[in-house]
């Protein structure tokens, strides 16, 4: 059964499907070919809201890497093609508590169904 993963920062990139890989400070388990629910959001569900589905995605390759690392074209292939990779790390930074630009991030490629 697939797992609900949040695209509450890049609904809009997900929903396009712009967006080709993600980076989170988790996800350790995930394997090729592994299908997830991308949602809305997934956790801090107020009363009587209910998860909104975007859209499947399997898991093409996972890594882990400095977020630091990342380069213009990933930038791009996470859905932020205006943006330089000091200002993505600045922005991923700012909405995971306790990340800095040297914390080791999952990178997830994966390919929508």
């Amino acid at each position: 059964m697939p797992r609900n993963m949040s695209f509450s920062i890049t609904t809009e990139q997900y929903r396009k499907r712009t967006k080709r890989v993600t980076r989170r400070l988790g996800w350790w388990n995930l394997k090729p070919g592994d299908i997830q629910n991308g949602v809305e959001k997934a956790m801090g569900l107020k009363k009587g809201e209910k998860i909104v589905k975007l859209g499947q995605h399997r898991v093409l390759n996972t890594r882990p890497e400095p977020l630091n690392a990342i380069t213009q074209d990933e930038v791009i292939l996470e859905g932020f093609p205006d943006m330089t990779p000091d200002e993505f790390i600045d922005m991923f930074c700012r909405s995971h508590k306790g990340c800095t630009p040297e914390s080791i991030v999952n990178r997830i490629e994966f390919e929508y169904l």
